[in-house]
């Protein structure tokens, strides 16, 4: 879709706000809680942010966005060139962090990991959950949506590193309840440390904005893709992925960020298993071998062949 910048503004430091509407006026698709969208930017460029408006809001939708002048160039486009009446050209909502049913939610974000916790405060108060939300971020002036976090009183815990140090979070995650589920979002040291803090791994759900470090067994090895839909078969060498097979052969697939954290590229399986290398699916599903990111993902030692629809 091609929607138009309705307002902008400076959230907090180094923190841009954008608000998109339809140009016509018409409602945007629904969408659930923790999804995010594609944003198509300068030369083609392509970038995943999570939305951080209600759920409920169709008219407009709201993302925050931290310019990191040493990324990929996506965020130092949208803080530097974009402004109020431009148009850009935005994907419909996916969601690899969608909000589980659950009693309780303890959210913990960290930095710019707010965005889509505060979709999720939205459903959790529509659907009556109870919930708290730990907050850190580097300094208070660092951190986005205060002010829309202040009207919920002590149900939030703000951390500002250089006043109170790091989020006290073996006292918080040790202190829930089984009936407690945890999302967070943040930096990749902080969610490591939640991690090692929440015993039932089944109540922990985490969203990556950057790859999490994969330990593997040994160098990698070459290994055939049968493309079925394709119709085509192909060697991987051990320095390629199967992404970059897949463009040589002109094969159509979405992809973006080619590091396992966006799942553009997620591809089902329908024969062979994978050894999973990304950031997006959880040890459930990637047990569940129903699907693969091709950019970073590969066949699992001692599996010759993976049979992919594509």
């Amino acid at each position: 879709m091609e929607l138009i910048v309705r307002d902008r503004r400076d959230e907090a430091d180094g923190v841009v706000c954008l608000t998109l509407a339809h140009p016509d006026g018409r409602d945007l698709p629904a969408w659930t809680a923790g999804a995010h969208v594609d944003l198509t930017l300068d030369e083609g460029v392509v970038r995943q942010y999570s939305l951080s408006s209600d759920p409920a809001e169709r008219a407009t939708w709201r993302l925050g966005i931290l310019r990191e002048p040493a990324g990929r160039g996506g965020s130092e486009y949208v803080c530097t060139k974009l402004d109020v009446g431009d148009l850009v050209e935005v994907s419909e909502p996916r969601n690899h962090f969608e909000l589980e049913p659950a009693a309780r939610y303890l959210f913990v974000a960290g930095g710019i990991g707010i965005t889509p916790i505060l979709t999720m405060i939205a459903r959790a108060r529509a659907t009556g959950a109870d919930w708290s939300l730990l907050y850190g971020g580097r300094t208070r002036s660092s951190m986005a949506f205060l002010d829309d976090l202040a009207v919920h009183g002590d149900r939030v815990t703000v951390v500002p590193q250089d006043e109170q140090g790091l989020l006290p979070l073996a006292d918080v995650l040790g202190a829930i309840g089984p009936d407690t589920a945890v999302y967070a979002c943040g930096p990749e040291p902080m969610l490591a440390a939640v991690e090692t803090h929440v015993v039932d791994r089944s109540a922990l759900h985490l969203e990556r904005f950057t790859p999490k470090l994969v330990e593997t067994e040994g160098p990698d090895e070459a290994f055939e893709v049968e493309f079925a839909t394709s119709g085509l078969t192909a060697t991987v060498p051990a320095e390629a992925s199967i992404l970059d097979v897949a463009e040589e052969l002109g094969l159509p697939v979405d992809f973006s960020c080619r590091e396992g954290t966006c799942g553009s590229c997620e591809t089902p399986i329908l024969g062979g298993r994978a050894e999973h290398r990304d950031s997006v699916l959880d040890d459930a599903e990637q047990a569940e071998n129903t699907c693969l990111m091709i950019c970073v993902s590969r066949a699992e030692r001692g599996c010759a062949r993976l049979r992919l629809e594509l």
